[in-house]
């Protein structure tokens, strides 16, 4: 079969997608289109190359070796239609991580780069985690998003830019009940003896547990061990509930039912955020974003470190490397 003149790049945006999540359900409900409409472009591309792409049995689908061929060609296509309507502003939208409803640096970051660039379609996700993030980050599933760049993998951080944005104090959030819940602050030294909660074990968040062990050494501070993978605020509220521990987060974490969260003080330990982007990424609505990463983090003060501030060297290193 002679090579097609034309190539929809719908049909080749089908095909990347398929071939990112092997799985045709999936794919579909990222690209908002029906299943039995991506397998349909799918067909089609592949009668117009005169290849089959696919490998598809009932229980997985897999690239030929002609899929495997196609696959960086498609990508440069689509990357390079992303840019041209970067440039004449008819981009597509901005897919922004703020890692789980309710934290309010990223929220308010991402509401002014809204009112920045009102013409520009930012979306929120909820990815819970920068490590996982940044692997979607580099596979272009999504575009930006926050977290503790020092915190990534050595290879994971060559493919990206980051903005530090804030040096966010941190805080535990403890059951009603705990002694500690009375006072208005908790100094590090009245953990002492405690197992505290910080997502060890998920597979989403090891820069966060990484953090903590920072934090926690030499202080008479143990990190909980790994609890069953809670998905949704529900579950996650239910296994803490059986646990008991308290719980790492940040000031603004927002409290669960039945707990509090009390900001820790004695040092006072910083949570160091950054902005993070795919490298190469052109995109009208991320000059936005990064234009009001710096904005709100001037007026807020948010890259002063506190007298009494505690940030681990290798964070230190990497937010000052940008300043």
């Amino acid at each position: 079969m002679p090579a097609p003149a034309h190539l929809d790049p719908r049909l080749l945006r089908a095909f990347v997608t398929v071939a990112e999540d092997l799985h045709f359900t999936r794919a579909a409900a990222r690209l908002y289109v029906a299943q039995q409409a991506l397998s349909r472009d799918v067909r089609r591309l592949e009668r117009e190359l005169g290849a089959e792409l696919f490998v598809r049995t009932t229980r997985q689908v897999t690239l030929t070796a002609d899929g495997e061929r196609l696959l960086p060609y498609a990508r440069r296509v689509l990357q390079a239609q992303d840019d041209l309507l970067a440039a004449f502003g008819q981009a597509r939208p901005l897919l922004v991580d703020l890692n789980s409803p309710g934290l309010a640096t990223h929220r308010l970051v991402l509401e002014r780069a809204r009112d920045l660039a009102p013409q520009a379609e930012l979306m929120a996700r909820y990815e819970s985690g920068l490590t996982y993030a940044a692997a979607e980050l580099l596979a272009g599933r999504l575009d930006a998003s926050f977290g503790r760049f020092a915190g990534l993998s050595p290879a994971l951080r060559a493919g990206l830019g980051h903005q530090p944005v804030r040096y966010e104090p941190m805080a535990v959030v403890l059951p009603e009940d705990h002694p500690l819940a009375r006072s208005a602050q908790v100094p590090l030294a009245a953990l002492a003896g405690e197992t505290v909660y910080a997502g060890a074990g998920n597979p989403r968040t090891p820069e966060w547990t990484d953090l903590a062990h920072h934090l926690f050494e030499g202080r008479g501070i143990a990190v909980a061990p790994p609890v069953p993978l809670a998905v949704g605020e529900e579950e996650f509220q239910r296994i803490m509930d059986k646990t008991r521990h308290p719980i790492l987060a940040v000031a603004s974490f927002p409290a669960m039912a039945s707990t509090v969260v009390r900001p820790l003080v004695d040092p006072v330990p910083l949570s160091p955020v950054s902005l993070v982007w795919r490298k190469g990424l052109v995109h009208p609505a991320l000059d936005a974003l990064r234009r009001a990463a710096a904005q709100v983090a001037a007026e807020e003060g948010w890259l002063r470190r506190p007298a009494d501030g505690w940030i681990p060297a290798v964070d230190a290193g990497v937010m000052s490397a940008h300043k």
